[in-house]
Order: C-alpha cells, then sequence, then structure tokens
C-alpha cells in the first residue's frame, strides 16, 4: 500500500542491510497565583512570542493582551505575563484538558502541591515530563491534573461471609435446602461434612450467609521527603537492541515526473539511509520502514494502522501540518520520540513531550543570534545599514537592537543612500577599535551595495590615512553567496550566524560527498541547506541517542555530543510537559587568512 521502495532504493537498501518497510534580572519578582481571578503568572524566556505563550496554555492571544495590554508592543525576556486559566478562556486550539496551571512559589515543594491540589505526586510528575530538581524551581510553571487524592481515612463496603444455623425438615433433600438458601452443594458440604452420611430431619446444619459492611481503612500515605525525593530518582535508561523507525515523507511516487520537491525529500531519504549504513558499521540493528504520505491526511490515517507505526521507537517526518499534527497525536498516544525535521513552524512541539522539532523557529534563532552579536561586539563599533528591499530582517534587527540596549552596548544607524554611502557609513566609523557592520537585509544586492566601499575604507593606502579595521556581521543566507562574494567576505572578516552549516574543505564533508556519490552516482542538490547532509545528520543523532541511551534518551540530552557535518543539535524543553526545539546556533567565520571557522553557540 503505503510502504514503498523509491527508484532503486531496493538496491541501496540490501547494502545497508536496512529492512524497509535572558534578559539579566538585578531583583528577582516573585509573583503568586491569583487563584480567585483564576489567574497565574508565565516568566518570557528567550525566543517566546504572545503566540507561543497562548498556545502552550490554551488561550488566545486576544486572552493576554487583555491582562497585559503592553505586551502589544513586544515582550522580553525576564518579564512576567498574567495568564488566565484555560477554562476561564476559549482555547484557540479547542482541545479541552482540563489542566490547572501553577506557579511555583518559595518554599513550595512537590508534597506541598500534592496536599494543596489533593493530587498523587506520580500524576503531577506524568502531567509534567520534564519535572525535575533542576526545573522545579521559583516561577516555573506546571501542570496540575484533575484527578484527586482519597480522603483520610477511607470506607468502602466489603461482602462478609458469616454462618447460621438450620434445622433440617422432614422431606428435605439437600438439593431443597440449597435451593432454598441459593448455595452450592460444595459449600454446604464443605461446613457440614456430616451430610455425606445423608439428611435427616432434625439435624441442625450450618448455612453461609453473606452481608455486607461497612470497613474503615486506613490509607498510608507517603511520606513528605519521600514525595520530593521522586524529582530526583534517577531514571533507568530503557535499552532498545533493534532500533525500529518509521520515516513518513511525501515521495509523490504516483508523480510521473519527479518535482523538486520530490528530490530533496528522496535525498533526505538517501541520506538518513547513509546514517543508518554508519551506525549498522558499528554493531547497530536498526529496522527502517518508509511510507510516502502524499499530501493530505488521507494516507497517513492508514499508515499510522501500521503494526510498524505502533511498535516505532522513532518517526521521522511528514511536511504539512495537518499530517504532523496526526502523527503528533499518534506519537503521544503510544509515547514514540517524533522528530519534525523541515518546518519551524509547528505548534505541537508546544504541549507534546514527544516532539522533537528540529528547523529552529525565528524567534528562537534571532535571539540567540542576537545574544552571540553582542558577546562578540560588545566593544566593537556597531553600525546598522538601512536598506530598503524585500528581504528585510525586522525581527531579527529588533531583537539585536534590543539586546544591544539592554546591555548598554551603543550602536550607530547609517541608512544607504546609493552613491553617498562610502561617506556616510566612513562618517560612523572609527579608527580606535574594530568597526562592525551589519546591514538589515540579507539579500545579494544588499552584499554587492556595501562590499565594495567597505573593502575600500578598510584597505586603504593614502599616506595621511590609515585604514580602518572592518568586519561584516550577517545572514545564513550569505553562504549560498560565495560565488559572487567569497572573496569579500575574507576581506572583510565576515561572520555570519546560522544552524546549519557544511565546510566543504572539511574532511568529514569531502568524505559524506564521496560517500553519497559511491552509492547513488549522483551529487547532491545544489541546496541550502543539503537535504541529504541533514538526513544523515538526523538519523546519527537520533539513532546514535536511542542506540546509546534508549528509548528515554531525552533523559541524558546533556550527554550526547555529535559533532555534525552540517546541522548542530542542542535541544531544550520549552516547558515542563511540552517538547524539545532545537536551538543549536553556529557563527560561522571567514578569516583574512582564507580559512572558514565553525563555532557553537551554546
Amino acid at each position: 500500500m503505503n510502504k514503498i521502495s523509491i527508484y532503486a532504493l531496493t538496491f541501496f537498501l540490501s547494502l545497508s542491510s536496512v529492512t524497509v518497510y535572558s534578559q539579566k534580572n538585578n531583583k528577582q519578582v516573585i509573583f503568586t497565583n491569583e487563584q480567585g481571578s483564576d489567574i497565574f503568572y508565565h516568566t518570557i524566556e528567550r525566543g517566546q512570542t504572545v503566540y507561543a505563550i497562548a498556545t502552550m496554555y490554551g488561550v488566545s492571544v486576544e486572552d493576554i493582551y487583555r491582562l497585559n495590554p503592553e505586551s502589544k508592543e513586544g515582550i522580553k525576556a525576564g518579564s512576567t505575563l498574567r495568564i488566565p486559566q484555560k477554562d476561564s478562556a476559549i482555547a484557540p486550539s479547542g482541545k479541552a484538558d482540563n489542566y490547572t496551571y501553577h506557579t511555583i512559589q518559595p518554599k513550595e515543594t512537590l508534597y506541598s502541591l500534592s496536599i494543596k491540589y489533593s493530587v498523587p505526586a506520580t500524576d503531577i510528575i506524568a502531567a509534567n515530563p520534564g519535572l525535575s530538581t533542576s526545573t522545579f524551581t521559583i516561577g516555573k510553571n506546571i501542570r496540575i491534573p484533575p484527578t484527586r487524592l482519597e480522603t483520610l481515612p477511607t470506607t468502602e463496603k466489603k461482602t462478609v461471609q458469616k454462618e447460621m444455623e438450620y434445622t433440617i425438615q422432614k422431606k428435605e433433600t439437600m438439593y431443597r435446602i440449597c435451593r432454598k438458601f441459593d448455595i452450592s452443594s460444595v459449600e454446604l458440604l464443605r461446613l457440614n461434612p456430616e451430610l455425606k452420611n445423608g439428611v435427616k430431619a432434625g439435624m441442625v446444619i450450618k448455612i453461609p450467609v453473606a452481608s455486607e459492611e461497612v470497613i474503615t481503612q486506613n490509607i498510608r500515605q507517603p511520606e513528605e521527603r519521600e514525595v520530593n525525593a521522586l524529582l530526583s530518582t534517577p531514571k533507568d535508561i530503557k535499552k532498545v537492541n533493534r532500533i525500529q523507525v518509521a520515516l513518513l515523507l511525501p515521495f509523490m511516487t504516483n508523480e510521473t515526473t519527479q518535482s523538486s520537491a520530490t528530490s530533496r525529500f528522496v535525498e533526505y531519504y538517501e541520506g538518513l539511509l547513509l546514517a543508518v549504513d554508519s551506525l549498522r558499521n558499528m554493531g547497530t540493528s536498526i529496522e527502517l520502514s518508509v511510507y510516502d504520505t502524499g499530501n493530505g491526511t488521507k494516507k497517513v490515517k492508514e499508515i499510522l494502522k501500521e503494526d510498524a507505526l505502533s511498535n516505532a521507537n522513532l518517526i521521522i517526518g511528514a511536511v504539512q501540518n495537518d499530517q504532523i499534527g496526526l502523527i503528533a497525536d499518534f506519537a503521544q498516544k503510544h509515547n514514540i520520540k517524533y522528530v519534525i525535521p523541515f518546518t519551524s513552524k509547528n505548534d505541537d512541539v508546544l504541549s507534546n513531550a514527544n516532539v522533537y522539532q528540529v528547523n529552529t523557529p525565528h524567534s528562537y534563532l534571532y535571539s540567540k543570534a542576537a545574544q552571540a552579536g553582542c558577546d562578540l561586539f560588545s566593544d566593537y563599533n556597531i553600525i546598522l545599514v538601512n536598506i530598503k528591499d524585500k528581504e528585510e530582517k525586522p525581527e531579527f534587527i529588533k531583537a539585536f537592537k534590543t539586546e544591544m540596549q539592554q546591555r548598554d552596548i551603543p550602536f550607530k544607524e547609517v541608512t544607504y543612500k546609493g552613491d553617498t554611502f562610502a561617506t556616510d557609513i566612513e562618517a560612523a566609523m572609527v579608527r580606535d577599535k574594530r568597526n562592525v557592520v551589519l546591514p538589515t537585509s540579507a539579500s545579494l544586492d544588499a552584499v554587492n551595495k556595501i562590499k565594495a566601499p567597505l573593502r575600500m575604507l578598510s584597505e586603504l593606502k593614502e599616506e595621511e590615512k590609515e585604514p580602518y579595521m572592518v568586519n561584516l556581521f550577517g545572514y545564513p543566507e550569505w553562504q549560498t553567496y560565495t560565488r559572487e562574494c567569497l572573496e569579500d567576505f575574507y576581506a572583510l572578516n565576515t561572520y555570519i550566524y546560522s544552524n546549519f552549516y557544511a565546510d566543504n574543505l572539511s574532511p568529514e564533508v569531502h568524505s559524506f560527498y564521496s560517500d553519497y556519490k559511491n552509492w547513488y552516482s549522483k551529487n547532491l542538490i545544489n541546496t541550502f541547506p543539503k537535504y541529504g547532509i541533514l538526513g544523515f545528520d538526523t538519523g546519527m543523532y537520533f539513532l546514535g541517542a536511542i542506540n546509546k541511551y534508549g528509548s528515554n534518551f531525552e533523559n541524558n540530552l546533556d550527554k550526547i555530543h555529535y559533532k555534525s557535518i552540517q546541522t548542530g543539535f542542542d535541544f531544550h524543553r520549552v516547558n515542563n510537559w511540552g517538547g524539545f526545539i532545537n536551538t543549536n546556533l553556529f557563527i560561522v567565520h571567514y578569516k583574512n587568512d582564507y580559512t572558514v571557522t565553525r563555532s557553537e553557540v551554546r
């Protein structure tokens, strides 16, 4: 049906032995839960948006704006928002889960919250998979499930067997006695073994009688120390002998001509197969099942009925949000890790602990890049060049300005005006420190407009003028401009931020290109990022994690160190009950000595 082998990939599968089927606060402010008005508080973290915060609590953006009018103008890390409990607002998702949200207060413990809400501590932990001693902290929020503890002591009705005496009447038989008292002959003989010798009138026998009694029981409640220790209890690794993986992508096997999108998904699959083969050579046993999802949800619903899906340790794939939603719900129900490899715009990660989002949402990417930029250039003369075109980056520029303002880092702004730019930018530069220039647009046209004047100022040879020390700071897209601008990037000592980077001159990337060509007799498609390498990195990271740390590898994320060749992984849980977002960031540096370095920002 939907299980597939694409073109000549059956051959490749046999080769690889795969079965196909913050802002810093000087003073911490603590907000209490306003139970009477159904209000709790959320402390904003880096990269979060009003929409994401509303979605994770199941309320609407309008609800947050209503309680926090100032948030319409923007929010910043470290600030707090008043949030209505879901039952007092209309949830945009339409899903009712009946959780109460609680902001942890000073001196509160897991035990005290269990008593306060009359909910077993184990149920609170189950509702918050990310809860631990490091995340049960003042100001953090947790979900309280609707289950309730029984009141002590408890009473219950139990059926108790008693006996009564009965005198046998004339002409009565054992059969009649049993019918009269609705008992079996076995029960009667057990209490009256003498009846084996016959039934005689006048005999006094015992008759079993069932009666209900109310019995009071004292149920032992766990002690406070015992409950609080649940947060620090070591979690055993759930080892997997044979890793079962399902890949679901729109391969469109019914297409007569393969589209460019389909070609990219096939390349991703091929890269994943290379990862499977690499791990197989290291002794890892893997079973890979591959499915064509097509468009829409019809095929996905059928695929999710397959045994290979319910038995999987890992599901990778889907492109469309309606497909992703179905798979995410399925993964949550069956406790399967689910990797979303492409889209950065999906809400399931905000409330599903099994979801791993590989592609970093822009808000998280921009926040971390702004932080990294300020770390790098805090002592530089920072100059923003305003260039109006279709590839402007207002969200990143806003994040960068906000970060600089919060750190009291001065910066200048210059508006690009064609012929006067060289004069305008020189007027903003200084000679006693390095100057870093950031255009507000990521376009090739923007780079072409500023690179010549900047190089001229950095290479002045006039005796009466010293050259300026100039650096360029820019965007992930600049990696695709190396044909036109590589020499300029080196000359201007350029830095770019990106969540993807493959150094084509590195031995690891060269080896991958060679293996890919040997396996598939073709080169990778010229895309950014390379889908084949993305598939390889994703497979190596997640399959390696399961192999070493079991199906519950999330408990050891800080120990997983995979040296990627293109895509870095640095997963962080979005809240105590949600999934994981990849917040990895690279700073790529094109140096004057014609070398390139890639540094991870943690």
